[in-house]
């Protein structure tokens, strides 16, 4: 199973991006979606940007991880 991680492109150049995921700031290839700017949303996998995406879609999946993430501490 893959899992892809919403972010938030903060600035780019070339073919990097650093993106911000609820606070953590990493650099993301975004060679697969050249047209990213700044302030959009992307789903990054493995370190690179592999579909941009709307800020509705970025929140509502932020949203499902949260409860994922909350329901395995549960079961600790």
């Amino acid at each position: 199973m893959c899992l892809a991680i919403p972010g938030k492109v903060i600035s780019s150049e070339g073919t990097t991006a650093d993106v911000d995921f609820d606070g953590a700031k990493r650099k993301v290839n975004i060679s697969l979606v050249p047209d990213i700017q700044k302030g959009e949303y992307c789903l990054v996998h493995a370190g690179f940007a592999i579909e941009k995406i709307d800020e509705e879609y970025a929140m509502e999946t932020k949203k499902y991880l949260k409860e994922l993430q909350d329901a395995a501490d549960g079961d600790k």
